[in-house]
Formats: structure tokens, sequence, C-alpha cells
């Protein structure tokens, strides 16, 4: 009946229309209202931390949605991605680079190489567990990078890089600068970062992980995470396809590292410990287990959250926990359900009526 060139967009295409038109319109509302001056400067302060927390709750949705595994060490690569991001940015400095755009670039590709390749490395062992021990075992890698990095010194001079972990003094550097101070973290660092930046970053991470998850590969990563022993009954490489959704992931931590770094003057590891990779967890939880766009959602809405509720200090995280349990709760009650179920009606029979309209318009002429 509706043959008149009209096409319905299929429910891929929809989804993947919406997540993106998200974040354009987010940037677009959040530019006008700055450019007004209607966002606070503590809010505005918040803009570039809300785009790297957008960028690792999706990756981690990739890990967690996607392919079906519980990582509890996400924060561990976006420590890699940081301070290797910090390194990098330091080194190309020193070498006379003064574009912003450049360093960041550099800093973030390179974090994300390297972030990737740890994460290559880890999960070689790692993705041959499944539930409740690969939670604990990527859990206690996440806080071996930490520990790690608060054993780190780096500083650069004209002679290139020097590393140590003993202290500072052990560099032997002449006239340099120290990179990453141990315990102390990284110090002096070029606040590089924009939101514009952390806008580009997003529609990048969205990107890879939509591609990836509607490509060939990402279907053979759903099959394992919904039967994996049928899988590997049609033939397919398990551990190949879960090692590929946990170092594509690593390798976004690690960008979303750098843009998280580099919007600060001072990072110390201890800021990338347990309770950091449950937040964003929780970000990936709350919106929606595979659902990119509610990922993006609940990671603006709970970064945000805190700086709305500081008025009211006293009760803040309080309401901020009363929001994430209704939150939890609210879509598994019938009344939900049944306004949900409506409006899904609705927006399936809204294309059909359009078409049905335009070919009884026809009709008349």
């Amino acid at each position: 009946m509706i043959d008149m060139g009209i096409k319905v967009l299929s429910p891929q295409t929809r989804s993947t229309i919406i997540t993106y038109a998200i974040v354009i319109v987010a940037f677009v509302a959040v530019t006008l209202l700055d450019g007004m001056g209607l966002i606070s400067n503590s809010l505005s302060g918040q803009l570039v931390p809300i785009c790297a927390y957008v960028s690792l709750a999706v990756s981690l949705n990739l890990v967690v949605g996607v392919s079906g595994e519980l990582s509890l060490g996400h924060a561990g690569f976006m420590s890699v991605g940081a301070f290797t991001g910090v390194v990098v940015a330091g080194c190309l400095a020193r070498m006379g680079i003064e574009s912003e755009l450049v360093l960041f670039v550099g800093a973030a590709v390179v974090g994300a190489i390297a972030a990737g390749i740890i994460g290559f490395l880890v999960g070689i062992p790692v993705m041959r567990l499944r539930g409740d021990y690969l939670a604990i075992v990527t859990l206690a890698f996440g806080e071996i990078i930490k520990n790690l990095l608060n054993n780190f010194y780096i500083g650069v001079d004209d002679a290139g890089l020097h590393f140590s972990m003993k202290d500072t003094a052990s560099l032997g550097m002449n006239q340099g600068m120290i990179l990453i101070n141990g315990p102390k973290g990284a110090v002096g660092i070029d606040k590089i970062s924009t939101f514009v930046l952390g806008i580009v970053l997003v529609l990048i991470t969205v990107a890879v992980v939509l591609n990836l998850m509607h490509s060939r590969d990402g279907r053979a990563i759903m099959a394992v995470r919904d039967n994996r022993i049928a899988a590997e009954s049609i033939g397919i490489n398990v551990t190949k396809y879960r090692l590929m959704a946990f170092t594509v992931a690593s390798a976004l931590a690690g960008a979303a590292g750098v843009l998280y770094a580099m919007n600060y003057s001072t990072i110390t590891p201890s800021q990338f410990d347990f309770n950091q990779s449950i937040l964003i967890l929780v970000y990936v939880v709350l919106g929606g287990m595979g659902n990119i766009s509610g990922s993006i959602v609940s990671a603006a809405f709970l970064t945000v959250l805190p700086e709305i509720l500081r008025p009211i200090n006293q009760y803040r995280m309080l309401l901020y926990a009363i929001v994430l349990i209704l939150v939890m709760v609210v879509p598994h009650t019938r009344i939900y359900q049944r306004v949900a179920e409506a409006l899904r009606g609705r927006l399936r029979k809204a294309p059909v009526d359009a078409a049905v309209a335009a070919e009884g318009g026809e009709g008349d002429e």
C-alpha cells in the first residue's frame, strides 16, 4: 500500500540520528546560553569534564552493554591516557610547538594508542574470564595501574626524556621540567582542553562505537553476549571479539583521559581510583545497557546534578542518591511502562500515517 517513494527509517538509523542529534543540540544550546551569560562560572567549568565523562560512559558501554562483560577498571585506562597525554604535550611544547590544537591532538592520539595497547595486553588474560572473576581482575588491574603511576617520575630537558621510579633527584636533569612527580602527579599542565574539543571527541567516540556495533564484528560481539555457546558452535572466536571490544573501549577511555587531564593544572594518580570506575559504571547502568544515547544523557545529567544542588549543600548528596534510586526504580513501574509503550506506539504509527496521507493527497490530484 505504501509504495510512493516514501521510506520509513529503520529503528537502527533512527536511533543513530537521535544519538548524534542529542550531542549537536546540546552543543548549540550550551553555546547560545553561554553567549547570553546564562551559565554560571561553576557550571561552565564542568563542560569539559562532562564531555570526558560522556566519552567514558559511551566507551564503557561497549564492554558492559554491547559485549556483556563487567569491567571495573575503566579509570585505569583513563589514567594511562591522561598521564601519557601530559608527557606528550610537555615534550611537544619543549620542542617549540605552540599551537594548542596540535598539542591536544598529538596528546590525544598517543594517549589513546597507549591506553589501547595496555588494554590489549590486559585483555589477553582477562578476556578468558567471565562474570565475577572478570570484574575482580579488571578492578585489580585498575589499582595496579594507579599504584604504578604513584612511583613514576618523568622529566624532560634538552637531552630528552628522563625516567625514574625513585625520586626526582634520580632523574639527573639539567634545568629541565618535571612532567610527572610520583604521588604528586602531573603539575603545571597547560589547560588546553575546550568545550569544542570535548564535543568533537564525544562525536568521534559515538561514531566509533556505533559503527562497530552496526558492523559484522559488532554483530559477532553481541552474539557472544546473547549466547556464548551458540556463538562458539557456529565458529565465532569468542576471545577475539571480546578482546576487540575491550581494546577499543580502552583506547577511547585513554583519549577521554587526555581531555580530562588537559582541563586542570594538576592531576594525581589518586583521582583515577576504584570510585572513578564505579562512577562511570553508574552512568552506563542508569543510561541503559547498550543504549548509547542513554549513556550520553545520564553522564551529562549526573555530572551536572551535584553543581545544580550546590545551593542546598547540606542535603546535596542525599538528593543525589535519591535521584539515582528513582532513576533505577521508576522505569520498572507499571505506569511508566504503559506510558512508554503508548509513546513508542505513536512514534511507530506517525511515519505510516504520514505516508498514507501523502498517498491520499496524490490520489486526489
